[in-house]
């Protein structure tokens, strides 16, 4: 469920690099880490390979209180985000998400606080994942690597198609 409680898929961001991201809004690290997730944004927009996927999340600190209308109220008047944004959810624990279930798995490691990172490759993997003490900005230069690999693997492809195997997002 997207931050206007519009149903989406995950599915849709297959092909792309993702960086996925748990935020907050009332948390020390959310000035900065706000404005570099949509300068990375700016920056790798013409690729058409990359989205920043923001999930807002209460669990840590109780930095998320808002609604969704509220947090997409707060990130859209002070920041101006131009990347998607998702629903309230839980990114660690039992009633976690599914796709953070999935990054938490494949990286051995549950967030412990907000703005943690995982960056996924167009195939749905897992290509590493960053606490919140990582600037935003200091991951352009993998985020770049792994969209050139994402755009060899589509000019490599035979037949254009992907297929889904297990130990994807």
């Amino acid at each position: 469920m997207d931050i206007k409680d519009n149903i989406v898929s995950l599915e849709k961001y297959r092909g792309k690099v993702s960086l996925v991201v748990n935020v907050a809004s009332h948390c020390g690290y959310t000035d900065n880490h706000y404005k570099s997730l949509v300068r990375l944004q700016e920056l790798l927009e013409d690729t058409k390979k990359f989205n920043v996927l923001a999930f807002p999340c209460n669990q840590f600190g109780k930095q998320e209180p808002g609604s969704n209308a509220e947090i997409f109220n707060f990130a859209n008047e002070k920041y101006d985000v131009i990347f998607p944004m998702f629903a309230k959810v839980n990114v660690k624990g039992p009633n976690a998400l599914d796709a953070w279930r999935y990054l938490n798995d494949k990286s051995g490691v549950e967030p412990d606080w907000n703005f943690w990172k995982y960056l996924v490759n167009h195939e749905g993997k897992l290509v590493k994942g960053w606490g919140p003490w990582m600037d935003p900005d200091k991951l352009f230069n993998i985020i770049l690597q792994t969209i050139k690999k994402a755009n060899t693997a589509d000019s490599n492809s035979t037949d254009g198609k992907k297929s889904r195997a297990d130990g994807e997002l």
